[in-house]
């Protein structure tokens, strides 16, 4: 197969807590060496695409930020498309308005106080972390109660650290969607939109690309679904018994391949 462009996750396939993984720096490298195009997606939502590009190359790889595609800067288009000029409360840990122009923001830091702000067309939630206290919560549930559309930048669960796990915004949708009986929608990983603008990006199709991630489902399977060939790494997030109970189940979807790490991909890739 032609290798029209290589599509990498981030955190857990190429840094953690923003150190370099052993190999990543040479890695992209090879890549640049045999002119083969690549991107960046990620649902990391806490940095801008250009503070991203940038701690990467201070981590020896060089990446532009054009070449980074964000879970903020595909729900700025999402809203943009689907809610032209609405108000909307983020709730996010990261000042990452310069990735969302043309949406109306306001962000849960603004208020302080025990009263509500007013209602919002829309709710954005981006990544976990402190902002996501227990009156902020409240706010969102309550409002996403009444009806108001809630847009999450991911569904992600947890991420990665050097220090262990961190619960992501994933957990916290799960009990509101279904104490509310309503849901939200989700527009990064594991959705086919930022697959797909990659490969727009490079100007290939779906076909022609790899996708390099530690997650089986939001990362692997989910660019396999549109067509890229996918690529599971034993770094990062990845769980051994994980994949063996997915292995097991013998009408599930597999990677296509499975490496220690991304080190490994130039062999992969035979170059």
């Amino acid at each position: 197969m032609a290798i029209g462009g290589v599509l990498f996750d981030i955190d857990g396939v190429l840094v953690t807590s923003w150190r370099p993984i052993e190999g990543a720096a040479e890695t992209v490298q090879a890549l640049a060496d045999n002119q083969i195009a690549c991107s960046y997606l990620t649902n990391t939502t806490t940095k801008t695409r250009a503070q991203i590009a940038g701690l990467l190359s201070d981590a020896g790889m060089a990446v532009r930020p054009d070449e980074v595609i964000t879970a903020a800067v595909l729900t700025a288009q999402y809203v943009r498309e689907t809610y032209p000029g609405a108000r909307c409360f983020m709730v996010n840990s990261g000042q990452i308005a310069e990735d969302m122009p043309g949406i109306d923001l306001v962000s849960s830091t603004d208020f302080t106080g025990p009263r509500a702000p007013e209602t919002p067309d829309v709710v954005l939630l981006g990544g976990a972390g402190p902002e996501y206290s227990h009156l902020t919560l409240s706010w969102v549930y309550d409002w996403m109660a009444r009806g108001v559309p809630v847009v999450a930048m991911h569904r992600s669960t947890a991420w990665t650290t050097t220090d262990g796990l961190r619960v992501d915004t994933g957990m916290y949708l799960i009990g509101m969607e279904e104490t509310s009986g309503r849901k939200a929608t989700a527009v990064g990983k594991p959705a086919p939109e930022g697959f797909l603008a990659a490969a727009g990006r490079l100007g290939v199709e779906p076909d022609e690309m790899y996708m390099l991630g530690d997650d089986l489902n939001n990362d692997v399977l989910a660019a396999q679904v549109v067509g890229m060939t996918g690529v599971l790494v034993r770094t990062g997030k990845f769980r051994q018994d994980t994949l063996d109970r997915w292995a097991a189940d013998e009408f599930a979807m597999q990677p296509n391949h499975v490496i220690d790490s991304v080190a490994d991909l130039p062999a992969l890739l035979g170059l």
